[in-house]
């Protein structure tokens, strides 16, 4: 089948914009031109809107197989398409765990089912999560697996982390790493700065995700594993990870919207939608994380998005679960906050959210040119919208973000040539 995108803009390195129109054939995308003489199956009028390489997101939670009353695949990857991802990678906290033969072949099979976008799920690094035996790594790398990762809890003793470093090179994957010493996490439930201390709550010190990622830089540096940390968030791990860089080590970071947009002093009041896991950390925290990004310590930006029940979420700060929804609100966000405040460029923006992963991973995805996968989102720049957590594909509605303005909108989603997501309003199709 052949489509052709029509009056489309694509982002220039000089970031102009240049009038183009784009054939997709099958699965590729396979011209771009200022015009096109082919006759397509089907035309889009994208009306002028900036066409750009489908989001990667490397840290997604679909809650699915056991918490479906949170999020499905179904739901989940809806909510992807609509925020203009093509490519997610599902974290393994369900029930059960991904760590076997039988748990994961049943988990590819309900993504081929279900997902509405590219699903690339991870294994666990050890069975069920308890940090007590190490998975099988060659044997779930032959599956396909992403990587390897027991995001939610530390590994708790560096002996665990090595063996699980050495089974991961051997298999050819990465260890990704939720880094937490539950040591000298003390119960906490936000960062343990101005905020703990005003509304009374039981703080996380920032040492509890510095301390575990200077432990396992040098254990990477050791086994030659590359070693991913999610979702930092403190000014010490940017060091930490920048002089690991530095020293040659094979060690990439991301950092969430989340932290980026918000810190500790956004958060008024006992609220269940700003209890996260890292916590909103302090002003300085927040701009070294910007710093990262800018001089490439962290290597791109992923949501963590992770859903919840709001009868979980109203429980206020002390009972309810960690996390917040992000995959509908990500790139609006971004864009208002960071690119339209001249923090960043729309071309560096881009590059966190497709480029930059893809190249992390060594996916063959991320970028709009002649005969690349037909991953697309298309993106009006100009649109005004308040956020309305009540009008999300997502199950989950726990969000700080309810009600706050953004530019910038994603109307559609294209994965291997398939529309999955159009704005029908905003786009004009035959």
């Amino acid at each position: 089948m052949k489509i052709i995108l029509k009056n489309t803009k694509r982002l220039l390195p000089s970031n102009e914009l240049e009038n183009c129109e784009i054939l997709i054939e099958d699965n590729q995308i396979k011209e771009i031109n200022s015009t096109i003489s082919e006759v397509a199956d089907r035309e889009i009028d994208v009306k002028g809107n900036l066409v750009l390489p489908g989001f990667i997101d490397v840290h997604i939670h679909l809650r699915e197989p056991g918490g479906e009353h949170k999020e499905t695949i179904l739901s989940g990857t809806k909510a992807a398409a609509r925020g203009g991802f093509t490519t997610v990678c599902s974290m393994p906290n369900t029930n059960p765990v991904p760590d076997d033969v039988e748990t994961v072949n049943a988990l590819f099979e309900k993504i081929k089912q279900d997902a509405q976008v590219r699903v690339l799920p991870y294994a666990a690094i050890t069975k069920n999560l308890k940090g007590e035996k190490l998975v099988e790594f060659e044997e779930l790398a032959e599956l396909g697996v992403f990587a390897f990762t027991d995001d939610g809890v530390g590994i708790q003793t560096a002996d665990f982390m090595l063996q699980a470093m050495k089974r991961a090179k051997k298999a050819g994957r990465a260890i990704v790493a939720h880094c937490e010493d539950n040591s000298i996490v003390y119960g906490g439930v936000v960062h343990d700065g101005k905020v703990s201390k005003a509304l009374n709550l039981p703080g996380i010190p920032s040492l509890s995700e510095s301390v575990q990622i200077a432990r396992d830089v040098l254990l990477a540096e050791a086994t030659g594993c590359h070693y991913h940390v999610c979702h930092v968030s403190t000014k010490e791990s940017v060091r930490v990870i920048h002089d690991a860089k530095r020293a040659g080590i094979n060690v990439t970071a991301e950092v969430s919207p989340h932290h980026l947009i918000l810190n500790e002093e956004h958060i008024k009041e006992d609220s269940g939608d700003f209890k996260m896991n890292p916590p909103l950390r302090a002003k300085e925290d927040q701009q070294a994380l910007l710093e990262g990004l800018l001089d490439g310590t962290i290597d791109f930006i992923a949501t963590d998005h992770a859903p919840h029940s709001a009868e979980e979420k109203a429980q206020g700060m002390l009972k309810a679960p960690f996390g917040i929804v992000g995959l509908e609100t990500a790139f609006p966000l971004l864009y208002t906050n960071l690119v339209l405040t001249n923090k960043v460029t729309l071309n560096q923006l881009v590059d966190w959210v497709t480029i930059k992963p893809a190249e992390v991973f060594g996916l063959p995805y991320g970028r709009l040119e002649e005969n690349a996968i037909a991953d697309i989102t298309v993106v009006n720049l100009e649109k005004n919208s308040v956020i309305d957590k009540n009008t999300f594909y997502s199950k989950g509605k726990n969000t700080p973000f309810h009600n706050w303005e953004v530019k910038a909108q994603p109307i559609l989603t294209m994965v291997d040539g398939e529309v999955r997501y159009i704005d029908e309003e905003e786009i004009q199709h035959g």
